[in-house]
């Protein structure tokens, strides 16, 4: 009798635990983020992203790849910083070096609608060598929302007058560019970080 009745009253309880603990996974993420960044699912430390400071409107955005021995750059990007090289200018600076403690790629958007659009990778906030706090750090492009090139200026992307490359204190790439990281990252897994260097 103990064995027909034990097993009956642990089935319950056993499938009450795989119902709750479903939810309880479900439920963890919200689904906003699930549909805004999908970093949770995606992120990785197999590969991540490096800045490498030359100019404010000429250095280079790589997409690296750890390996033993050296890491190998997959793919280099021109990309431009700021309007200075004073990295403590609060909107017009270009980023804070990061050798050793990098930045967080906190999430990303392909529709973001705001000050800037489209493709958008959020990066997490710096402060600077005086310890002014430098927020609302991004990469991204001049874009529409849906990704195509507008009429007004912060909308279509030209390579002189103005000259594109310069931001807020951002790193911006060319919309043909940043479709290409986008499209990588999407296939290999999103960064968790992205150093900086010059």
């Amino acid at each position: 009798m103990r064995k027909t009745t034990r097993p009956a009253h642990i089935t319950p309880l056993a499938l009450a635990a795989v119902i709750v603990g479903g939810l309880t996974v479900t439920t963890a993420v919200p689904a906003q983020a699930r549909t805004e960044t999908q970093a949770s699912v995606q992120a990785t430390d197999a590969h991540y992203l490096r800045f490498d400071k030359g100019s404010v409107t000429n250095s280079r955005l790589e997409l690296v790849k750890r390996t033993a021995g050296r890491d190998k750059v997959l793919k280099k990007y021109k990309a431009g910083s700021g309007q200075t090289k004073d990295t403590c200018a609060v909107g017009k600076g270009w980023l804070p070096n990061a050798e050793k403690k990098p930045y967080a790629v906190q999430w990303h958007r392909k529709n973001f609608d705001g000050i800037i659009n489209g493709l958008v990778i959020k990066l997490s906030d710096r402060k600077c060598h005086n310890g002014t706090k430098r927020t609302e750090l991004f990469i991204h492009s001049e874009m529409k929302p849906n990704g195509k090139q507008g009429s007004i200026e912060s909308e279509r992307w030209t390579n002189s007058n103005p000259n594109d490359y310069y931001s807020n204190g951002c790193i911006k790439l060319n919309p043909t560019d940043i479709k290409d990281l986008f499209k990588r990252l999407d296939r290999i897994g999103w960064p968790k970080k992205l150093y900086v260097v010059s």
